[in-house]
This record gives C-alpha cells, structure tokens and sequence, in this order.
C-alpha cells in the first residue's frame, strides 16, 4: 500500500494559553489543600498531597488552558472543531471595547464560541452554508488583523 502525502498550507497558527497571572491561584488553592491533607497524616505521607496535586495542577492548567487556532488545508480550526473555508462569510473583527457587547447582548446562543476571557480581542466569521444551524463563529486571538487575514484570503480563493 503507498500513501501520498498531501502538503496543507498554513496560512495563520496561534496557539492560546493561560496567561502568567491566572497561574498563582490555581496552585495556591493546591498547595492549601496539599497542607490540608498533610496535617492529617504523619510520616511518609505528608508529602505525598504536595507531589501529587501541585503537578496535576499545573498539567490542568496547560493541558484545559490550551487551544489551536488554525487556517490550514482549507479550513479553520479551533480547538477540535473546524469548518472549510467556503462556507464561511463576512469576517469582523472585535476590538476589546466591543467584546463585552459581542459576548452579551448581542450573541446568538446558536453560534460556536471559543472564549478565553484574558484575550481581548476576537474574530467573529459568518457561516454562509444554509445547512448549518450555527450563524457564526467567535474565537479569541492575540492577533486579530492576521487571522482575519488569513480567513478572507482562503475564502476568496475557496
């Protein structure tokens, strides 16, 4: 059997994480439940919470913290979600002074949305296909201008 491998282009890759100072809480509230938990027992024991949940705590935070957003072979993808770049329309993008209108009153409990709240600014991209309940996407991004970009050159070329 032979497989031919198909070269996708990418046209935009951000990678969004948890910023630095949303990291302090998460691991104090561990470390208090670890001192917790090492208050009760003696011996080899009391360390084992500090081992244990200061670790997973920081795998929590990177590995729910992390999303992809990506303009790649013809789609957009963000997250595990993705969507070819045909059936998508207008894209807007959402300064951080309109964000708090986009995300409330003016939100269409049908559309796709990947929110991290530390990112303020957003890409909102109509979805043309009339097959599709969703009416548009909302992604957070650091770069906006770029994404959208990358969305309007696909979907012309598309």
């Amino acid at each position: 059997m032979s497989e031919t491998a198909v070269t996708a282009t990418t046209t935009f890759r951000e990678r969004l994480y948890v910023t630095w100072w949303i990291w302090p809480l998460p691991l104090l509230a561990a470390a208090l439940l670890a001192a917790e938990v090492h208050m009760g027992f003696p011996g080899v024991r009391s360390w084992l919470p500090y081992v244990v949940l200061l670790p997973l705590t920081v795998f929590l935070i990177i590995r729910m913290g992390s999303t992809t957003v990506e303009v790649s072979g013809g789609e957009l993808r963000v997250g595990e979600a993705h969507i070819p770049l045909e059936m998508l329309g207008e894209v807007e993008v959402i300064g951080p002074d309109r964000r708090r209108a986009a995300m409330g009153r003016e939100l269409d409990p049908a559309a796709f949305v990947m929110h991290r709240g530390w990112i303020k600014p957003m890409v909102r991209v109509r979805v043309t296909d009339p097959e599709d309940p969703t009416p548009y996407w909302i992604v957070s991004t650091r770069r906006p201008e770029q994404l959208a970009a990358a969305l309007k050159s696909g979907v012309t070329k598309g």
